[in-house]
């Protein structure tokens, strides 16, 4: 068996404290984080790169561009809005991607089901979550990521 796969008794409790920062990054702009720590000398600028590094890194996005032509306006929104983020929310997104790919399936069926529940919410319903969720004691918050969750197997 997969080790993401298996319940371990550490995941079961791991997992509504992981709820809850998600949730939080529901609510927030961006996911906290640190930027990650240098290794070595820095590569090098773009313009100092040569052809073939170039078409390394472009290659991937170049190929599912090609492959995906539905997803081509997203993909654009995405860079777009990429653009407009600072330094300090890009590295907040890419630690929260990282721990995306860190999650279990299960783990990110139930955080898909939390984001759901979240994007479903008014602008003003989202604020008045935050107020409460302020509010609230990390067992009463555990108490809704519980509640989130059931809602999310049905």
């Amino acid at each position: 068996m997969h080790p993401h796969t298996e319940a371990t008794p550490l995941r079961r409790r791991a997992l509504p404290r992981l709820l809850a920062v998600l949730l939080a990054l529901a609510l927030s702009p961006m996911v906290v984080g640190a930027p990650p720590p240098p290794q070595g000398p820095p590569p090098p600028g773009w313009d100092d790169l040569t052809d073939a590094q170039r078409d390394m890194l472009v290659a991937p996005i170049r190929e599912r561009w090609n492959n995906e032509p539905d997803e081509r306006h997203r993909m654009l929104e995405r860079a777009r809005r990429w653009q407009e983020l600072s330094p300090e929310q890009r590295a907040r997104a890419r630690h929260g991607r990282h721990r995306w790919e860190d999650m279990s399936p299960e783990q990110r069926r139930q955080t898909r089901a939390l984001f759901e529940t979240m994007r479903s919410m008014t602008p003003e319903e989202r604020g008045a979550l935050k107020a409460k969720w302020r509010a609230m004691s990390p067992e009463q918050r555990d108490a809704w990521i519980q509640a989130q969750r059931a809602k999310g197997a049905d």
